[in-house]
């Protein structure tokens, strides 16, 4: 039996048609009452400091690219540096690479 793999859930890349369509759902979250009060929190998901609302971005847990879609359970509030460094790499992946830095 072999291992399982969560990354063979997701597309390497998505078709252009969706990634379109899922920035355009964002564009319509960041206006939204639920993404306001997320904002407020002020937390980044990611390394969990605090931080003014204006300094969070939206971030895709499952990025866009890879077959993610913006709903409110695959967005979360990130900082600008965490965002960054997760680029477009799945939660497996951003573990893998937060444990290889830890060492």
């Amino acid at each position: 039996m072999t291992e399982f793999d969560p990354t063979e859930f997701f597309f390497d890349t998505a078709d252009e048609d969706h990634v379109k369509r899922e920035k355009s759902k964002a564009r319509e979250v960041r206006r939204s009452q639920w993404w306001k009060n997320q904002l407020g929190k002020g937390k980044c998901y990611y390394c969990e400091k605090r931080f003014h609302p204006s300094e969070l971005t939206m971030d895709h847990v499952v990025p866009i690219i890879r077959g993610g879609t913006s709903n409110k359970s695959n967005l979360v509030t990130a900082c600008e540096d965490c965002n960054q460094k997760k680029n477009n790499l799945l939660p497996s992946e951003w573990k893998e690479y937060l444990d290889k830095l830890s060492k």
